[in-house]
């Protein structure tokens, strides 16, 4: 029996898809097909496929061709595969003349001339782009208007900066550069928001009045009342409202905890999360609690839940308001764990995440929120396992992309639930009712 195996991501199957199996099965008597993973597609660059895996995978499968159908998950899988499977070809359409070669040591390769006019890029560019405008100011707003130019479906066209020289840094691109909100909201048909975060309720309030799709960064709200009033009017109106913290779209985050729920390291016990920078305090500046909270309690809260028993914040202060700390340490209490974030804009410590558990521990290094490797550590050191991930943007474009299949499909494709954005609101919410043990 001669086997053939050919790989591919399927991405809105269409009838170049059909052909291209159609000569594969040709070539033999069983037909493997190989249907790349979400994960790899990202580590090579393709984050702009509008299916999921077992979408595509379903897909190949109701053609009849595939005999079997396989996941491509890691560089190299394609000889181990070849080896493993007793393969005699490999084939893959001819836009890829010369760069399989190297397998023609494992078996015969034969390149297939592609149907012409057709091809899933085109299909997704058909789509019309969602217009999105940016409002706010720093270098997180210029780190989206870069990445976006990454994501399909998504065009970057105005940009609403308060903040004058840099406004500067925008004017030679094809953009709509304004102060006015009303007229940003005009011309887009969704907002991503990084103003301060004690105006993020009210621009928000107006954007989805305007019936416009709405990225935030977090916290979304000052408080769990002004979160649930903001819900609840997207809600009604069909519209997205997504809490922006681009560590949760990291490759090695969410693999990370996958194997965490999966019981790699057995009950976990605690969780503990540091997250600073140094910068200079200046007035209208993001405090600690705004800057880094959300960021340090994303894990505690995806870990353990949101349900803690109790919480204690201790919190160094500067101004006499008590409104900017530059340093605070919460600690919580939960039914069968403990956890506690650090954070921090004017005190420095090693922006690391440990996650302690009743058979081994995880370890990500600083700055784990950009991180692109973790490691699992044991007992016997033998045991331990390292695992590298390719971060590509810091986990902005990957936003962007769920951002914008959210508004295609009407549903909320966040990483984060509303339960996590609620929960954040809350610890922002006792902080700023001073419901804190303040150190001067």
């Amino acid at each position: 029996m001669k086997k053939v195996i050919t790989y591919g991501t399927y991405d809105l199957f269409h009838y170049g898809h059909q052909r291209l199996l159609e000569r594969a099965k040709k070539l033999g008597d069983y037909l493997i097909v190989g249907v790349t993973a979400d994960d790899f597609d990202k580590k090579r660059g393709k984050i702009n496929v509008q299916q999921s895996l077992m979408e595509r995978i379903e897909s190949v499968r109701a053609t009849g061709l595939a005999d079997e159908i396989i996941i491509e998950e890691y560089e190299g899988q394609k000889i181990d595969d070849i080896k493993r499977l007793g393969i005699d070809i490999f084939t893959v359409g001819s836009d890829w003349v010369g760069y399989f070669d190297y397998l023609k040591e494992y078996c015969d390769v034969i390149y297939l001339e592609r149907t012409e006019g057709v091809s899933s890029s085109d299909l997704r560019a058909e789509k019309r782009s969602i217009n999105l405008g940016l409002i706010g100011e720093g270098n997180v707003l210029n780190k989206f208007y870069e990445e976006s130019k990454f994501v399909n479906g998504i065009e970057v066209n105005a940009i609403l900066v308060p903040n004058h020289n840099e406004r500067k840094s925008y004017e030679n691109q094809e953009l709509l550069l304004t102060d006015d909100f009303d007229e940003l909201l005009s011309v887009v048909d969704a907002v991503f928001i990084i103003s301060h975060p004690s105006q993020h309720y009210s621009d928000i309030k107006k954007a989805l009045s305007h019936k416009k799709h709405v990225l935030c960064e977090s916290p979304i709200a000052l408080n769990q009342a002004d979160f649930d009033e903001l819900k609840q009017m997207a809600d009604e109106n069909n519209l997205i409202l997504m809490d922006s913290i681009k560590t949760a779209y990291s490759t090695a985050y969410n693999r990370l905890l996958l194997l965490l729920k999966g019981g790699k390291i057995g009950e976990i016990y605690s969780v503990d999360a540091t997250c600073t920078s140094l910068r200079e305090y200046e007035d209208n500046s993001w405090n600690s609690i705004t800057s880094w909270a959300p960021t340090a309690l994303l894990p505690i809260f995806q870990i353990l839940g949101t349900d803690y028993k109790n919480k204690t914040i201790n919190s160094l202060t500067l101004d006499e308001n008590q409104n900017f700390d530059l340093f605070t340490k919460i600690d919580f209490q939960y039914e069968n764990a403990v956890a506690s974030i650090k954070v921090a804009n004017g005190v420095k410590s090693e922006g690391e995440l440990i996650i302690s558990g009743t058979e081994g521990y995880a370890f990500v290094p600083a700055p784990w929120w950009k991180t692109d490797y973790f490691e699992l550590r044991f007992e016997n050191q033998e045991d331990n396992k390292k695992y590298f991930y390719q971060l590509d943007g810091e986990g902005i474009r990957y936003e962007l992309v769920a951002f914008a299949k959210s508004i295609e499909l009407s549903r909320n494709n966040a990483y984060i639930d509303y339960k996590v954005s609620k929960a954040i609101c809350k610890i922002i919410e006792d902080f700023e009712n001073k419901d804190v043990n303040f150190i001067k």
